[in-house]
């Protein structure tokens, strides 16, 4: 299972949930207005503001979810990324000085 693809369907999954709400609460900010409960200005600052927060609680859900899913990973003991480059990077040198030292043998 490719880990991004399940993630970004979260992700994906929160955008659509966001503006399912988003739309939710304009209808009923303009059936607010309609019914003279309160005037269109406040309908549409009070969508606003749920939104700003809905967005920022967003961004620190997304913080939280990847810092779950590292804490995860570590504890399964996946490599980071960055570990397997490096690692790699130590075994090509590896080989090299191995050619280097039978090259030596062979002369």
């Amino acid at each position: 299972m490719d880990n991004n693809n399940w993630i970004q369907d979260l992700l994906i999954a929160g955008v659509g949930t966001t503006s399912f709400v988003a739309e939710k609460l304009r209808e009923v900010g303009d059936q607010l207005v309609k019914e003279g409960k309160i005037d269109p200005e406040h309908a549409k600052t009070m969508v606003n503001d749920v939104m700003d927060r809905i967005k920022s609680d967003q961004g620190n859900f997304e913080e939280q979810m990847q810092r779950q899913i590292r804490n995860v990973l570590q504890d399964l003991g996946v490599s980071r990324q960055s570990e397997v480059d490096e690692l790699r990077g130590r075994i090509d040198r590896l080989e090299r000085q191995v050619r280097d030292l039978e090259n030596k043998i062979w002369r």
